[in-house]
């Protein structure tokens, strides 16, 4: 687990290891990365019938511990039928809440993950936001933890990373979430 308050050296470290998986990605995952959160944007819109903040919003909420895939067909189950299933209770309900009306960044923890996986969905070129999940995580550490505890919900630990993503960003030339799609397709297609 990284150190809450890192020092400017482990700062340095973690977005050298962006860079690093970013110049790595091939040219078809960075067409993938880059077109990533505005194809979950249409997503989004088309699975709640044209609200995008909706459906961005039960795409968050149904998003921990999920494929990409099993979110989407969570999400998509949910608009049909009405009401989220196959999630624990918190995701569930927090999905119900926003299929009811209640607005997304009244219901998820917008200082987190989830949050900012609405913000990026919603809004794919959002100057600052970018999502810090396990994938990220392990791109900046350069080690992948499996199952272990990554100490995310810390927000101190969150910040420190999703700092890094940006400054990598803005040594890349692009918008950090950008960077971190990118990234993340080059991590999950390795070989």
């Amino acid at each position: 687990m990284i150190p809450v308050k890192s020092t400017e050296a482990q700062r340095a470290d973690y977005t050298q290891a962006i860079l690093e998986k970013w110049q790595a990605a091939t040219p078809d995952q960075r067409h993938q990365g880059r077109t990533w959160y505005a194809k979950a944007h249409e997503l989004a819109r088309e699975i709640a019938d044209g609200d995008v903040r909706k459906g961005a919003g039960v795409l968050a909420a149904l998003s921990a511990n999920k494929s990409w895939a099993e979110n989407c067909r969570l999400a998509r189950k949910a608009f049909i039928e009405g009401k989220a299933t196959g999630h624990v209770r918190d995701a569930i309900n927090k999905a119900n809440r926003i299929m009811a009306g209640t607005d997304p960044t009244e219901v998820l923890p917008m200082h987190l993950k989830t949050g900012y996986f609405y913000l990026c969905i919603a809004d794919p070129e959002h100057p600052e936001s970018v999502v810090i999940d396990r994938h990220a995580h392990d791109i900046a550490v350069r080690r992948i933890y499996g199952q272990r505890d990554r100490g995310l919900s810390s927000l101190g630990r969150y910040n420190v990373l999703a700092d890094c993503y940006r400054a990598a960003a803005r040594e890349i030339g692009e918008i950090p979430s950008r960077v971190q799609a990118v990234t993340w397709v080059a991590h999950i297609q390795r070989q």
